[in-house]
């Protein structure tokens, strides 16, 4: 049943079956219904005739990067993370074959809560009081997720356990240089940013299972201010819980900041903590050094800045439509990440 709505990339009576046949807890037929969010993944609702509910999701049509939208491995981090205090979604069950839906999916529980993308969500959602509340699980949860030794649930296959912030300063210094021509856009400190994290790298501790993109978009809360799930593993893997961390606190916008593409923040509404509350929180919970932690926002804003450059460029080349896009803002968002650089490289020289 989907009370009229087209569903796009499922074989509704196909999967129906597979679901039947492949796990418990949940009766086909399925009123479904399409969830937003996600990354592009063709995500929806599925509630049977008793009531129970749960979600499946799948790579977007067409053809995709090899390593792009791995449903696989989003369920293999929910299983192993399901038995730990990390609040995650129940996995159902997954679909490696493309026979049944044309591509591989999984099924997991829906869980209450909402996801917080800009102010009004915030403003809705929560109270003052509530909000509060936030910070305080959101770094707990945090925490709990960087305890988890990845061996000891299955995830120490997850990825390399070796030299990750040298890896992603790589890996994003090449898109800068692939993309300042298409960009038309250069920057010497940019550069010199590159060389001060290259040659000021802290020792990474042991490795731990990282979000990736840890922040309110992609956690759902409850009307009390609790996290309830964590969603959107696709890109987690294993490296330093400090980038992780400092991630998590470059997206907690709050009222004094220059602010990046976040004018609309969540954390902009009247309640929620700032970030020093914040850090000493996940500090409390994890014993955590946090001598190095401005070399990781400075590390952070780097990234952004690059990511933000290679879709600039990709605009500026014609490869996406620029058709109601301010590209004046993109450029300046990406000038600002680098300001964001230099002052916390500055904290930590």
């Amino acid at each position: 049943m989907s009370d009229g709505i087209e569903i796009i990339g499922y074989d509704v009576p196909a999967v129906e079956k597979w679901i039947s046949e492949n796990t418990e807890g949940l009766a086909p037929p399925f009123r479904w219904t399409r969830l937003e969010g996600g990354h592009s993944n063709l995500t929806y609702g599925l509630e049977d005739s008793l009531g129970n509910k749960a979600v499946v999701r799948r790579p977007p049509m067409g053809e995709l990067l090899p390593k792009a939208h791995d449903m696989g491995r989003e369920f293999a981090i929910i299983s192993g993370l399901g038995p730990t205090e990390v609040p995650v979604p129940k996995a159902y069950g997954y679909c490696e074959s493309p026979d049944v839906t044309g591509a591989h999916f999984y099924v997991m529980s829906q869980v209450d809560g909402k996801a917080l993308f800009e102010l009004e969500d915030a403003l809705e959602h929560l109270s003052e009081e509530a909000r509060e509340s936030v910070g305080l699980s959101f770094m707990d949860v945090l925490a709990a997720l960087h305890s988890v030794d990845p061996d000891e649930v299955g995830l120490g296959s997850l990825g390399k356990k070796e030299d990750y912030v040298g890896r992603q300063i790589r890996t994003w210094y090449r898109s800068w240089e692939a993309s300042a021509e298409g960009a038309s856009y250069d920057d010497p400190d940019l550069h010199k940013l590159h060389d001060f994290l290259q040659e000021r790298r802290p020792e990474e501790g042991p490795a731990r299972v990282v979000h990736g993109d840890y922040g309110l978009h992609n956690c759902l809360v409850s009307s009390e201010g609790q996290l309830t799930a964590v969603l959107d593993w696709e890109i987690s893997t294993l490296g330093d819980p400090m980038a992780d961390f400092a991630y998590a606190l470059n997206t907690w916008t709050e009222p004094s900041d220059e602010l990046v593409n976040k004018e609309n923040s969540p954390t902009l509404a009247e309640g929620f903590l700032p970030r020093g509350s914040l850090i000493d929180r996940y500090a409390s919970r994890t014993g955590c050094d946090l001598t190095h932690l401005p070399y990781y926002l400075c590390f952070n804003h780097f990234k952004t800045a690059c990511i933000i450059h290679g879709v600039y460029a990709r605009y500026m080349q014609g490869q996406k439509s620029a058709e109601g896009v301010d590209l004046d803002y993109y450029r300046s968002r990406i000038g600002t990440c680098i300001e964001m650089s230099k002052r916390a490289a500055e904290e930590f020289s």
